[in-house]
């Protein structure tokens, strides 16, 4: 029998650390390893919920470190490999060696599943790994299939194994119209996403074992697996309101950085927070984040600025030197104030909806 292992990756970001609790609390079952690399230079707050969740969760959470028999934290260790050149997000080095490869060693080449919680109210993929032992399946999805996936299903090459494997499936009325959609032939006009929200649309669970039955003739690494996948029959679609339920109800809580603390400026009340999880220093901050860093972590924001004595910078065309000049710090705060007075019109109860109109820029494996 082939052994295939389920891990999920715990960033410190809220969507992971629900989607932790989530399958724990709907499958309880499932053998799922929960692991979390470790750059050294995370927030507190980062490895508080990591210990919170393993309370919740019962099980330890495996700590990853790149550069393991180095000295220096594993951030410091690469950065002097690079010469000091700090990553940016057209040089994500970060990504590389601190999350995908130390990732990557820890699972070999064993078969694995590897749970990722990209919401169903998020357009993106997420990249964990392209090693083909690797299969991503991403459960807070009306669509639990990574695109890859989607697309060799929905390949024109394959409509006839499709409709054979129609038959095998007790659809009662809804067969006719799945296999109208299954016989259509793709096109410059009929992309392979109308196809799948087509057939989702008639039924996820239906849809669901098409694609699954599609696999097994495939060498993805759950076709290999005996076991029963649950998540067939899984039609949730979660969205951000969701994630925040879940950490509040369990007692996990939602992660202290996403907490709004409340400033003035110009007279006026407003309020900030961190939008994401990762380094402290992360080059995908927003402006606001910086001078929330400097403001709540000063500590954090002077070790960010050491960083910057090689003559590189976290930002383009500014510096944190610059960027806490007193002037520019109000300039950023009034610019942010009017920033949420035009989202005020969104109906959430969770500043992070207005902060975090940027989201879907960034790492999948850092910031999820």
């Amino acid at each position: 029998m082939i052994k295939v292992r389920h891990v999920l990756g715990i960033s410190g970001g809220k969507d992971s650390a629900a989607l932790a609790i989530y399958l724990k609390n709907l499958y309880p079952l499932m053998d799922i390893e929960y692991y979390s690399s470790d750059t050294g230079k995370e927030l507190d707050e980062t490895y508080q919920l990591i210990t919170n969740l393993e309370v919740y969760l019962g099980k330890s959470i495996n700590i990853l470190k790149a550069a393991e028999n180095s000295h220096e934290d594993p951030f410091d260790h690469f950065l002097k490999m690079y010469g000091g050149y700090l990553p940016s997000s057209n040089a994500r080095w970060c990504t590389k060696k601190l999350k995908l490869e130390p990732f990557e060693k820890y699972v070999g080449n064993d078969l694995v599943i590897s749970y990722v919680g990209i919401r169903g109210d998020e357009d993106r993929e997420g990249y964990i790994s392209r090693k083909p032992n690797i299969q991503s399946i991403f459960p807070f999805r009306k669509n639990i299939w990574s695109e890859d996936v989607v697309e060799k299903f929905l390949a024109n090459h394959q409509i006839e194994f499709n409709l054979d494997n129609l038959n095998k499936l007790s659809l009662g009325v809804k067969r006719q119209k799945i296999e109208s959609i299954l016989i259509k032939s793709l096109d410059l006009n009929y992309n392979m996403h109308n196809k799948l929200n087509q057939l989702m649309d008639l039924g996820v669970k239906e849809t669901n074992f098409l694609i699954y039955d599609f696999l097994k003739s495939t060498g993805y690494p759950l076709a290999q697996d005996d076991a029963y996948f649950p998540l067939l029959e899984n039609e949730d679609n979660l969205i951000r309101d969701d994630i925040f339920r879940i950490l509040e109800e369990s007692g996990v809580g939602v992660p202290a950085y996403y907490k709004k603390i409340d400033f003035q400026i110009n007279g006026k009340s407003s309020s900030y927070a961190r939008s994401r999880s990762g380094c402290f220093f992360c080059f995908y901050q927003q402006k606001i984040e910086w001078v929330w860093l400097y403001e709540q972590h000063k500590e954090l924001f002077e070790k960010a600025m050491v960083y910057e004595k090689d003559g590189y910078t976290w930002m383009q065309n500014e510096s944190l030197e610059q960027l806490i000049a007193p002037d520019r710090i109000k300039q950023i705060k009034a610019d942010y104030a009017k920033k949420q007075d035009r989202a005020a019109s969104k109906k959430s109860n969770f500043l992070v909806d207005i902060l975090n109109e940027e989201e879907g820029i960034g790492c999948a494996s850092c910031f999820i």
